[in-house]
C-alpha cells in the first residue's frame, strides 16, 4: 500500500488537500490542511483506510503523526474523524504524555472525545506508544531497551535518558541511568 506520496499541493480545502504526483491527483484527508501551502512540493505520509463503506487515504506531515493515528483508530470507539481531531493540534508529545499519565481531562478537550472515549484511549494505549526519535543513537536505543527490560516505564526511561552523557559506552550509560532511577 502507499507509505507516502510526494508531489505538489494543488488544492487546499477544509478537511483535505490534493497532491499532484506525475499528473495524478491524490485526495488526502489531513488533520490540518492549512498547514500546507499551494504549489509547494511536499512529502505526505499516508494511511489507506478501508472499511465496507469507507475507502479513504489519510495524510500526515510527520511519520509519528501517522503512527499515532493508526494507534488511535485501533482503540475501540475511536474512528478516523475523532483521531484526526486529536492530531489537528500537532502536539504529538503532549498527546502521548496525556495518555501515559492518564490525563482524561486533556483528552476530553478534543472534539468528539468524551470521558468514556478518553478512558478507553488511555486503557488501550498507555505504555504502548513508541517514541520516534530520529536523532537518538543506536547505543541510546540499546540503553532504553535494557532499562525497559528491567521493568522501568517508558516515562521513567525517557526522563533519565535526558540526564545521562550519551558519548559513553552502552554499559556505562546503563549504569548511569540506573543510578538516577534508584535515587
Amino acid at each position: 500500500m502507499y507509505a507516502h506520496i510526494e508531489g505538489t499541493v494543488k488544492t487546499i480545502k477544509p478537511g483535505y488537500i490534493v497532491i499532484d504526483n506525475q499528473g495524478i491527483g491524490y485526495l488526502l484527508i489531513v488533520p490540518n490542511p492549512y498547514a500546507y501551502k499551494l504549489e509547494e512540493y511536499t512529502l505526505v505520509h499516508t494511511h489507506h483506510y478501508v472499511r465496507e463503506d469507507i475507502d479513504h487515504l489519510y495524510g500526515f506531515q510527520r511519520l509519528e503523526s501517522k503512527e499515532l493515528f493508526i494507534a488511535l483508530i485501533g482503540v475501540s470507539g475511536i474512528g478516523p474523524k475523532s483521531a484526526l481531531s486529536i492530531l489537528a493540534t500537532d502536539a504529538i508529545d503532549d498527546i502521548r504524555y496525556a495518555i501515559e499519565n492518564g490525563n482524561v481531562k486533556y483528552l476530553t478537550n478534543f472534539p468528539g472525545i468524551g470521558n468514556k472515549s478518553a478512558q478507553q484511549i488511555i486503557l488501550d494505549l498507555k505504555g504502548k506508544l513508541a517514541d520516534v526519535d530520529d536523532d537518538v543513537s543506536l547505543e541510546t536505543h540499546d540503553v532504553q531497551d535494557a532499562l525497559l527490560a528491567l521493568g522501568y516505564s517508558k516515562t521513567e526511561v525517557k526522563r533519565v535518558l535526558k540526564k545521562i552523557d550519551h558519548d559513553q559506552p552502552v554499559e556505562t550509560m546503563v549504569k548511569s541511568a540506573l543510578r538516577l532511577l534508584i535515587k
